[in-house]
């Protein structure tokens, strides 16, 4: 799942740490590939300090919704769905479908929060503002983060500029999505198949819009075991 997606879990909370824990993983890989951070296997470090703890509470809650989202018949189910209609608009190209559809669907699902008003972008970003920096920065450390300085420099302009925003509008994800396929291939899409893409999320979409709230719902049950 993507970031408001995460959000949606704990969009209730009063403490900004749990927040900013349940899209920890995704900021540091966006940040950085390489690294690879395994907080949940010495929880002990965490111990003592409130803040950390959070941090490490929001982190777990992480892998457990991705974990439970990634196996669910919904995501098989959409994911092939939707590189169906994918398929064509990249045939000619080195970009795969299967990733495109499984991105999309994840974005798709931030657009649908954000148009059913089911979270408050804002106020998802002054949760990670209201986030202690000393705190954060002891938590990194003591999951062994070597460069700190690359992820706070990611996460002050993550904040500042308010990206997720520009989910509302479908034309923003593809862009989203072909700057993604930047990152991996070295051929983009064009305008045109950048167009054929906002058709074919658009078409998804109506299907997708009837049903999307059934894997939230499920999540949060398997959540509260």
């Amino acid at each position: 799942m993507n970031f408001l997606s995460h959000y949606y879990f704990d969009r209730l909370t009063a403490d900004p740490s749990v927040v900013m824990g349940t899209v920890l993983p995704d900021l540091v890989k966006n940040a950085s590939k390489e690294s690879n951070l395994y907080p949940q296997k010495n929880e002990f470090l965490f111990l003592g300090n409130p803040d950390e703890e959070g941090l490490l509470k929001g982190w777990k809650r992480h892998l457990a919704v991705d974990l439970y989202f990634h196996s669910s018949d919904f995501f098989l189910e959409k994911t092939t769905a939707l590189k169906l209609l994918i398929k064509p608009i990249v045939e000619n190209t080195v970009v795969r479908p299967s990733f495109l559809a499984h991105i999309g669907l994840e974005l798709l699902l931030d657009h649908l929060l954000i148009e059913h008003n089911l979270v408050q972008v804002n106020q998802f970003y002054d949760n990670l503002s209201a986030v202690n920096p000393a705190s954060l920065a002891d938590f990194l450390e003591h999951c062994g983060l070597k460069d700190q300085s690359r992820f706070h420099q990611f996460l002050t302009g993550f904040i500042s500029s308010k990206y997720l925003l520009s989910y509302q509008k479908l034309d923003n994800i593809s862009y989203a999505l072909n700057r993604i396929c930047m990152r991996l291939w070295p051929e983009t899409l064009n305008e045109e198949q950048l167009q054929q893409l906002t058709f074919a999320l658009g078409t998804f979409k109506e299907t997708l819009e009837k049903d999307f709230m059934e894997i939230f719902h499920e999540i949060e049950r398997s959540l509260v075991k």
